[in-house]
């Protein structure tokens, strides 16, 4: 675990006043139906506002929308997926207090910034995949270069849905989101982290090189999600870092399960080519210490996250059975 994810984790345990509770077994089958209740209508209102924002409409100061490209985008961010990410920045919003409008925008434009890494991933250049979520990749249903813009401008509108006067958020709530967008997505976390794994076909990295390089590609978007409610609520600064050190356990719990899911599951469940890393020579955690202690890592992940969300008590049980979703996952 790199040195600053421990130490913050420590820091934050140790500013609350009295000691957390013992970690407990969420019960996930209990609270199942509501968990997965929310986490449905919030993928319909997400989906929903993606489709308004993706209108044939121009903007105001935009000058027109080509409809191939615009078309691609529309492909891009709507060819399903379960939203997660979307889902945390609305739920952690939610335990703060935070406007729900809001989150549900910010949810949108994350999302944008998610299904455009998807898109430039899976280009030939890169991971060269030609499914994604069961259906043709966006270089596959129009071409490359349309697959290449309507990234870039996934990526750009992001921005655009935060600060625009339709976020009902304070200018200094857009400015910090904006901020922590663009350090969760750019050079020193998500892009970052493609560039370090495909280095890795090269050149396996160890451990270390392998934690870092999931924190930055997977891991820093699912910490913003989770960051980001608290910016929503504009909560102070303890409930900001607790968020975030939240974000980046399930984060790591989320890149080991999908590890977990490469060697265990099939193309026709997971939507996608499963085994690519394996036959490319990249390192995993799993690789490098096997699938048990893979599994108990996993867990150990999921108590660690449920320990800094203890001091919410009850109002912290969605994201709680966020963790475990994200654990038990099959896709």
């Amino acid at each position: 675990m790199p040195e600053h994810m421990g130490n913050l984790a420590v820091a934050i345990d140790n500013s609350v006043a009295s000691p957390l509770a013992p970690c407990q077994t969420a019960p996930m089958d209990a609270n199942r139906d509501t968990f997965e209740t929310r986490l449905k209508n919030n993928a319909r209102k997400i989906e929903a506002l993606l489709v308004a924002l993706l209108s044939p409409n121009a903007l105001s100061d935009e000058i027109a929308r080509p409809e191939t490209l615009r078309s691609a985008m529309h492909y891009a961010v709507l060819n399903g997926g379960k939203r997660l990410r979307p889902f945390l920045v609305a739920e952690s919003a939610a335990l703060l207090g935070g406007d729900a409008q809001a989150a549900l925008r910010i949810g949108a434009a994350l999302e944008c910034v998610h299904c455009y890494s998807l898109v430039h991933d899976d280009l030939p250049a890169m991971d060269d995949d030609d499914m994604r979520r069961g259906k043709p990749t966006v270089h596959v249903k129009f071409d490359e270069a349309t697959a290449i813009l309507a990234g870039d401008s996934l990526l750009t509108y992001a921005f655009d849905i935060v600060a625009a006067p339709e976020t009902a958020l304070p200018d200094s709530s857009k400015a910090s989101l904006v901020l922590a967008l663009a350090r969760a997505a750019g050079l020193g976390g998500m892009a970052g982290g493609q560039a370090l794994d495909l280095a890795a076909e090269k050149k396996a990295p160890d451990e270390t090189g392998i934690i870092r390089l999931q924190a930055m590609k997977t891991g820093a978007l699912i910490r913003f999600a989770c960051e980001a409610g608290a910016i929503i609520a504009g909560s102070p600064q303890d409930d900001r870092q607790r968020l975030r050190a939240f974000g980046e356990k399930i984060g790591l719990a989320f890149q080991l399960a999908d590890d977990i899911l490469d060697l265990t599951s099939d193309a026709a469940t997971m939507g996608k080519a499963t085994g690519k890393d394996a036959a490319r020579g990249k390192g995993t955690l799993v690789a490098l210490h096997g699938m048990e202690w893979a599994e108990t890592e996993l867990r150990r992940h999921v108590r660690d996250a449920e320990d800094l969300l203890a001091p919410y008590g009850a109002r912290a049980s969605t994201l709680i059975a966020a963790a475990h979703f994200i654990a038990d996952r099959k896709s």
